[in-house]
């Protein structure tokens, strides 16, 4: 049975994409791996592989297209044997025009087409059960019965990737609908308030000049998400001033030992570091809102806002409690680098339950940020400033006062534990020596 190749979700936040490049033309043939098309999703331009084997039997979707929806169909996969005269009329409709919604729940409700079954396609319960050519291989080699197996393909086909995570004689898994796994939430009761449309917006500058810039993926993407989180989320906020002239002395020192291997630290990194002990001093802040539930994570995997072209990225520093201030300087920089580019992978700014955003180096004092879900909560670092404070023994003294804001997600942590960790932020920052103990 010919298989519908679907426009891949490359990203967790990805609804659509431009089909940038083919990199492969009807009647190649494919193995599993092998790559098939560049396509730009709302963060980067990435590299999509063939899952099974087979020969491109039709492209439905030139290069070039945009606003190509994810599971919309884009080529069409054909077996051994099969022949382009086997490809249905339904796969020759416009794939770009399919909502995604309507492709989804398509996938969800629709019968698997009927075919002529192979002589050598497995049965049960008298039905054929549809999987590729390499999966039935594999099956035979590992001695698997592919009526035990749930495929992850198109209406349920069977595929390579099944047939390798498959232990000998499991039990099937309850097959479950693509959308139900996905974790999407049930749509509100009632809508949000909504701003002025397009069309009311243009008639208020009618007889003004002005220039209409088109919205890539990335800016659709950090506007629905950062409304999402600021409609969603109950935020609030904490408020300390961090004195820097003991971290600016010991960062001034290191780096002057540091220097023969290339290495100047920065403010941000031991921000970092600090932020990733304070989540190991405060456990249970070190956590995430997850619907109806809340995880909380053992390591503290921090993000770090990236400012790019037209948006944003929040790289992650996995496991960064663990890690010395020259690793995470030398992370940091491949990352914000990699970030600007637009190169970095999915699994490279997905997770953390902690984010940094610091606007120090633009002059901006301080700030509120957003926190990015499912975080539980993000610093607001601001610049600092030499500013007259009064000593412990009471006296005037002039410091150098860094002003930070801690926004909070309150399902997730209480002011008493949100102020306990921006305690422990502050005491990293004032005595940066015990982070190295």
């Amino acid at each position: 049975m010919p298989t519908e190749i679907l426009m891949p979700a490359l990203s967790p936040t990805m609804e659509e994409g431009t089909l940038a490049k083919w990199l492969v033309k009807e009647g190649d043939t494919v193995s599993s791996g092998d790559l098939l098309a560049e396509i730009e999703t709302d963060k980067a331009t990435m590299e999509f592989e063939a899952v099974d084997e087979g020969t491109i039997g039709k492209i439905l979707v030139p290069e070039g297209t945009e606003a190509v929806k994810v599971n919309t169909p884009i080529a069409v996969l054909l077996e051994d044997g099969e022949s382009a005269d086997d490809i249905g009329e339904a796969s020759s409709a416009p794939a770009a025009a399919v909502p995604a919604e309507a492709a989804t729940q398509e996938a969800e409700e629709a019968p698997a087409p009927e075919a002529s079954p192979a002589p050598a396609a497995p049965k049960k319960d008298g039905e054929r059960i549809f999987a590729s050519p390499l999966a039935r291989r594999i099956a035979a080699q590992k001695g698997l019965d592919l009526a035990s197996i749930t495929g992850s393909g198109p209406h349920g086909r069977i595929v390579k990737a099944d047939v390798e995570s498959a232990q000998p004689g499991a039990a099937a898994a309850p097959a479950a609908p693509a959308a139900t796994s996905s974790g999407a939430a049930p749509a509100p009761a009632a809508a949000a308030p909504a701003g002025p449309d397009a069309a009311q917006v243009l008639k208020m500058f009618e007889g003004r000049e002005y220039e209409e810039v088109k919205l890539n993926g990335m800016r659709k993407t950090v506007a629905a998400r950062l409304t999402e989180a600021k409609q969603t989320i109950p935020h609030f906020y904490l408020r300390r001033d961090i004195q820097l002239d003991a971290l600016l002395k010991f960062r001034s020192q290191l780096n002057k030992q540091l220097e023969g291997r290339g290495v100047k630290l920065s403010v941000n990194d031991f921000i970092i570091k600090a932020c990733a002990l304070a989540l190991q001093s405060a456990p249970d802040a070190n956590a995430v809102w997850a619907g109806d539930r809340i995880i909380k994570l053992k390591l503290s995997d921090v993000g770090v806002a990236v400012a790019v072209d037209g948006g944003l990225f929040v790289p992650v520093l996995k496991d960064a409690e663990m890690k010395s201030l020259s690793a995470l300087s030398s992370e940091m920089k491949d990352l914000a680098g990699r970030a600007r580019d637009g190169k970095l992978a999915p699994h490279e700014y997905v997770g953390g339950s902690f984010a940094i955003s610091n606007l120090g180096m633009f002059g901006i004092d301080n700030f509120d940020a957003v926190i990015n879900p499912p975080h539980g909560a993000i610093l607001a670092v601001g610049a600092g400033v030499k500013k007259p404070v009064v000593g412990e023994d009471g006296e005037l003294a002039v410091a150098t006062v860094m002003s930070v804001t801690l926004s909070v997600d309150h399902r997730v942590i209480d002011g008493a534990l949100g102020a306990q960790l921006l305690a422990a932020i502050k005491d990293n920052l004032e005595n940066p020596m015990v982070m190295l103990a």
